[in-house]
């Protein structure tokens, strides 16, 4: 490593024996050898990554993927198959909050022991253990055994150890929703402050908002490898797009499998015992018009030209309409409607209630609408598209033609973010 990395990971593998049914007394392993069957699951298939000092990093993805296990490799709770892992300097983990509190020990007992874990000495610990305590805002029940204390309290404690032995390297995995909110704010305020000193961070989270805010790397493990890494928005972006995209082909899936067993030949009576339900009905169920036009394909991008189903709030969002021409279409209209899962229409316009220009379609084309700076909060949202002539005759509305998913790093509630600013009453 030179002196600027502080972690380097070089071609790490990790692999785990996952057990169908396993004996565990000596009786069972000798009596039923054939239950000892397992598989072996490859975590990790080759991961190399570098961090650099004071350097922040996200690992991300869905569950299985490896990135807890890569942590755990980093802290040297267990260690690779096969690869290198270097580490330069002293680290603390927030992995597992208070593993090595004794429940019988008090607070305060716990807090000389944790300490002794990462390293400090007791005249180290002395000199902390005020800054400890006050942090963890439970000083009044410190001298009390740990077992009396709530989940949340035991938390604060560990967490405050953790963050107050000056470590040059920082672990953290999804703990960052310890205690209450007012807590959460104050663990969260100093994490950055610890980054601002030069701290090493390493956080494996499913919260992307906070990893945005507080890490300049992010790094996307996938199926053992490391699919994407970059700067934490945009890799974030397409890591949403594509669980999005998993999650509406899973759906689809089962939808299938669903058709099949209602129309199964063994099932005659399934067939026909009641109509689809309009949101599962098949796509000739979601559209109606006289199909003198037709929606051809409808195609959504981000301003990059980049096709694309989740945007983050703010975002401008294109969708392209391509349509062919059965008989000419005097006096055509194009129309969009945004819905939420509710059924709440969240928006919608044509060309009409824009006042634009009359026109008439008579061949194949395309149209496009840029919708700016899209407010929608964080939500899966349902878009209709139509084509209508004259007054309001249907050519062809397509229901549910695609989807979109907005994200956000902001707290707002409701459908639409509200640009606004608040006046303090002694500001």
């Amino acid at each position: 490593m030179n002196n600027e990395t502080v972690i380097s990971v070089k071609d790490v593998h990790k692999s785990f024996k996952l057990y169908y049914d396993k004996g565990y007394s000596l009786k069972e392993m000798i009596l039923f050898q054939s239950r000892r069957r397992y598989e072996q699951h490859n975590v990790l298939n080759g991961i190399s990554f570098d961090v650099k000092r004071g350097e922040a990093i996200g690992l991300i993805g869905h569950n299985g993927c490896g990135k807890s296990t890569m942590l755990k490799l980093l802290t040297r709770i267990m260690y690779p198959d096969s690869g290198t892992i270097d580490i330069k300097g002293r680290v603390s983990s927030l992995i597992e909050l208070g593993a090595g509190f004794h429940p019988d020990m008090s607070g305060r007992e716990n807090i000389y022991t944790n300490a002794a874990i990462f390293g400090l000495t007791k005249k180290e610990i002395d000199e902390r253990i005020r800054t400890i305590i006050d942090f963890s805002e439970i000083e009044e029940f410190i001298d009390n055994p740990v077992r009396t204390y709530s989940s949340g309290m035991y938390m604060r404690l560990a967490f405050s150890v953790a963050i107050n032995v000056d470590a040059e390297i920082l672990l953290i995995d999804e703990i960052l929703g310890v205690g209450d909110v007012s807590f959460q704010t104050k663990c969260f305020n100093r994490l950055q402050e610890i980054k601002s000193k030069g701290t090493t961070i390493v956080i494996v989270s499913h919260s992307l908002g906070q990893i945005e805010q507080i890490c300049d790397r992010s790094i996307w493990i996938h199926d053992g490898l490391i699919k994407e890494e970059g700067k934490p928005k945009l890799i974030h972006m397409d890591y949403c797009d594509f669980m999005l995209q998993k999650r509406q082909d899973k759906e689809a899936a089962a939808e299938v499998i669903k058709a099949d067993n209602k129309s199964s030949p063994e099932n005659p009576a399934n067939a026909s015992s009641e109509p689809a339900s309009e949101e599962n009905a098949p796509a000739a169920e979601k559209r109606w018009g006289n199909r003198n036009a037709q929606i051809t394909a409808v195609t959504v991008t981000d301003a990059d030209n980049i096709v694309r189903k989740v945007f983050k709030t703010g975002s401008d969002i294109f969708i392209t309409i391509d349509f062919t021409v059965k008989e000419p279409i005097r006096d055509a209209v194009f129309g969009i409607g945004i819905f939420n899962r509710a059924g709440v229409q969240c928006y919608g316009t044509n060309t009409r209630l824009d006042m634009l220009e009359d026109f008439d379609i008579t061949k194949d084309g395309r149209t496009v609408i840029q919708l700016k700076n899209v407010s929608l909060l964080p939500a899966e949202y349902l878009i209709d598209i139509a084509i209508e002539s004259g007054n309001g005759i249907p050519v062809d509305y397509y229901r549910e033609a695609c989807t979109i998913e907005m994200v956000s790093t902001e707290r707002d509630v409701g459908i639409a973010r509200i640009s606004h600013e608040w006046k303090l009453p002694n500001d």
